[in-house]
């Protein structure tokens, strides 16, 4: 089953907002988990 395009903004948006996260995080340990942990769920995504 696909998805519909509301569904597919909702995750483009959840993705947008991690990476803004990230990108504003002054420390680099932090900056670095919050992109790890975008990296798994995307990965968690893909597998299901």
């Amino acid at each position: 089953m696909g998805q519909t395009d509301k569904q597919f903004n909702g995750f483009l948006r959840m993705v947008i907002s991690s990476l803004k996260k990230a990108i504003a995080e002054p420390d680099p340990a932090k900056k670095k988990e919050l992109l790890q942990e975008l990296l798994d769920n995307l990965q968690t995504t893909l597998e299901d």
